[in-house]
């Protein structure tokens, strides 16, 4: 994040109230997720993961989110999308906040999402639930592509073993086994 990272933690909180309220879960996933578990970098936002069922609630949110006074735009899914949409916030004061829906009305829920909010830690951050390192690497894999693949390797040198180990299982668990297995073949 910027020089405005202190402010941009608290949009991201009013963001997470806003969640909670509505009964929907939430946590930090992304780059500032990875620099909570030892793996900073450069970023530009900062990313909160949920989960909403319909499109009506979803803007619902958005309208919560706009009677705060934040402005918002709001990414619809279709149904080649992965993601069940984006909801990107934005303040003269801060970096962007981006809300990420891991539940597609078209497809449905992506495992990795729900299991990865249900595990996040909370008040990691006051206010705010982050998602542990076995979640993040399946949310990252997930994600695809070469920058979501280099934060995982990046991720894992940083951590023990028995990360490493817990990560080949929660991405087993919910069908990214093939993903984590071509970043790390398996002994023969």
């Amino acid at each position: 994040m910027s020089e405005m990272g202190d402010r941009t933690l608290d949009v991201a909180t009013q963001i997470a109230a806003v969640l909670r309220d509505g009964g929907y879960p939430c946590a930090i996933i992304g780059a500032v997720a990875l620099a909570v578990h030892g793996y900073p970098r450069a970023t530009d936002d900062l990313d909160l993961g949920t989960l909403v069922r319909t499109a009506r609630e979803w803007n619902e949110v958005a309208q919560r989110l706009r009677a705060r006074g934040f402005e918002v735009h709001v990414a619809m899914p279709d149904a080649e999308d992965p993601l069940g949409g984006v909801i990107t916030v934005n303040t003269a004061d801060s970096d962007p906040v981006q809300v990420v829906n891991y539940f597609n009305p078209w497809n449905g829920l992506a495992p990795c999402g729900k299991a990865a909010l249900d595990a996040a830690v909370h008040d990691v951050l006051p206010g705010l639930a982050v998602v542990d390192v076995p979640h993040l690497v399946a949310l990252k894999l997930y994600a695809g592509g070469r920058k979501s693949a280099l934060d995982v390797l990046e991720l894992l040198a940083r951590q023990g073993v028995k990360a490493f180990e817990e990560a080949r299982a929660v991405c087993r668990t919910v069908g990214l086994g093939a993903e984590f297995d071509a970043l790390f073949p398996p002994a023969e």
